[in-house]
């Protein structure tokens, strides 16, 4: 019987083929007490766990040098980086040594009791990529508990052989699928598991799956980034798919729409048969407009700019054909480094360094690098200040520039190598979460405190465009205000909206309440966008509706005519822009203003 399963769009692209089911990742733990005497061995157990998945991970970082860019993107690498980070974390080492030196705890039972303390931290982080990282957390584990196992640390050492073979056996194909491969083409195969390490999905290029399902993840999680940046069609998110589905099954991966369905008729086979060759050869033309500048029908040049998380994230950026960077999300240096203390931090060289190679590699075109936004409920500020538990609220407690004037040590670090990175190539500083005058003065005082020490010490550095996210409802009602200080403003729109509908993206029961369209957002934007051109100030919207192709129209008809998003997402964007005329665009979005109702509007 055919039925559906849905989970998060992350990577885009059709596959059909036949389902190889993992168990679940999650394994059966003992759980008992030690002798006294048996505490050294149980310690030595879990160093020699952890001493063999670091070495794991190492030899697959090593391998990623031979490897073409397309292979090995550069969100690979930082994630593969994270994990070793999370593996020699003293916090976790600490933590399972005391479950097993106090509690007596065998060393299995002390890495899963461990890891529900730090999934507890993760479930209260504010920033959805950062709680995600808990998957990543649970990885390091689940693959020490196979090393301790004595089994393979790979997903694929798992997968049963005897089902791979009978399932890349052509035989019974539908009539559809058997017409559409060539003559010596084996049935596709698709991975079905609960989740995908970062190595995983290194070998996933030259394993025999054509794509892949996980029940775990979300957009901004490990295994959707690398997906993306290998372009793997896939759907995460897809809830108790290896209990739904069966080993054998015929199933359809719809990675544009999140969805997969499971033995689908004949007729939906034919159907995806064609979606698929369409897709390709959408592909195809959407690469052709790389050099194409984008240009409305009316004349109206748009900048089409790339969100990075890494310096190498620019070779992406530059393969799309962004006219720039603009938004270096600069934490993405912090990340996984506080646990060992705050002298792990980035020092201001190799942020400098960071800085400068994102500059290079950009080859002239701007770059667009905000200031570390992270707060109270993230790790970083965990160090410094003692526990998330502190802080009843943390999407509203003391985060991104907040936490930076409270530490600002720490900040004039990171303004002085920005400064110093400048001096290579255009950079424009980004504030983010700025909503008083009095954050903005403090903001400008340091960053001239930042200038006046380069000065004294005879270092070089460039000059800066000075910007001010707008994500706080007080900042778009005050955008004039910000504009005597500022010399552009980014619109953050994914904070934008939470703040506006008091919605807490990270709890479910609301989660259906967080409405790009709702009048008041819409408004939000207007206002914003209007008041900068006015004053001949320069605004671009970064946030997801920036890479969201049903709101290219309505940006255009407000006037934006800068946009920031995935590299990945520039293509389709573009298209968008080059079938576009802005004018006729303008009283259209004025008319979604005015209606109560937005979707309601037909599109022009």
């Amino acid at each position: 019987m055919s039925f559906s399963i849905h989970g998060q769009a992350v990577s885009r692209g059709v596959v059909i083929g036949r389902a190889v089911v993992m168990a679940s990742s999650r394994m059966d733990v003992a759980h008992y007490f030690i002798e006294p005497t048996d505490i050294g061995k149980e310690l030595r157990r879990m160093a020699a766990a952890r001493d063999t998945v670091v070495q794991e991970i190492e030899q697959v970082q090593r391998g990623l040098v031979d490897l073409p860019a397309s292979d090995a993107p550069a969100e690979l690498t930082a994630l593969l980086d994270v994990h070793l980070m999370l593996l020699q974390d003293q916090t976790l080492a600490k933590g399972v040594s005391d479950w097993i030196v106090e509690r007596h705890y065998n060393a299995e039972w002390a890495l899963t009791a461990q890891l529900e303390v730090l999934a507890r931290q993760f479930d209260e982080m504010e920033d959805p990529y950062l709680r995600e990282r808990k998957a990543d957390l649970e990885q390091v584990i689940e693959r020490m508990l196979v090393v301790l196992a004595g089994e393979g640390s790979s997903v694929f050492d798992r997968v049963p052989k005897s089902t791979i073979g009978r399932n890349h056996d052509r035989g019974e194909l539908p009539p559809a699928l058997e017409k559409a491969l060539a003559p010596d083409e084996a049935a596709p195969l698709i991975l079905v598991a609960r989740d995908l390490s970062p190595s995983d999905l290194l070998q996933f290029k030259q394993s025999i799956f054509a794509g892949f399902v996980t029940e775990v993840g979300g957009k901004t999680s490990h295994t959707a980034i690398v997906a993306r940046g290998l372009d793997i069609p896939a759907v995460v998110g897809a809830r108790s798919a290896s209990q739904l589905i069966k080993q054998d099954d015929w199933l359809v991966i719809d990675g544009d729409g999140g969805v997969l369905l499971v033995d689908p008729s004949p007729t939906l086979i034919e159907e995806y048969i064609f979606k698929q060759r369409e897709g390709n050869l959408e592909r195809e033309r959407l690469t052709r407009l790389r050099h194409t500048p984008a240009v409305t029908l009316d004349g109206e040049a748009v900048q089409l700019m790339a969100n990075i998380e890494q310096p190498g994230d620019t070779d992406a950026a530059i393969e799309a054909g962004a006219v720039g960077v603009g938004l270096f999300r600069s934490e993405f240096l912090f990340m996984g480094r506080t646990a060992k203390g705050q002298s792990q931090l980035p020092d201001e060289e190799e942020q400098f360094l960071a800085y400068k190679a994102a500059v290079e590699g950009m080859h002239g075109m701007p770059v667009t690098i905000r200031t570390i936004d992270i707060g109270a409920d993230k790790p970083l500020d965990r160090q410094a200040r003692g526990g998330a538990d502190d802080h009843l609220n943390p999407a509203l407690g003391l985060r991104a520039i907040r936490w930076c004037l409270a530490e600002p040590a720490m900040f004039v670090v990171q303004l002085r190598a920005i400064l110093r990175a400048a001096a290579f190539g255009q950079i424009d500083l980004l504030i983010p979460m700025l909503a008083h005058v009095s954050e903005i003065k403090q903001t400008l005082q340091l960053i001239d405190r930042a200038r006046q020490q380069l000065d004294a010490e005879g270092v070089a550095y460039g000059s800066v465009r000075l910007g001010a996210m707008i994500e706080v409802p007080a900042a778009a009602m005050m955008t004039s205000v910000f504009l005597k200080y500022f010399d552009f403003l980014s619109i953050g729109t994914n904070d934008l909206i939470q703040y506006t509908l008091a919605i807490d993206r990270v709890d479910e029961s609301v989660a259906h309440l967080y409405d790009p369209w709702h009048p008041a957002i819409l408004g939000l934007l207007a206002q914003v966008i209007k008041t900068a051109r006015a004053q001949g100030k320069h605004v671009s919207v970064c946030g997801e509706m920036a890479g969201d192709t049903q709101f290219t129209a309505f940006l255009l008809g407000l006037g934006l005519r800068n946009f920031s998003m995935h590299p990945t997402q520039i293509p389709a964007v573009k298209r968008q822009i080059l079938r576009s005329n802005a004018a006729q665009l303008a009283p259209w979005a004025d008319e979604i203003l005015q209606s109560d109702d937005p979707h309601s509007v037909p599109p022009l």
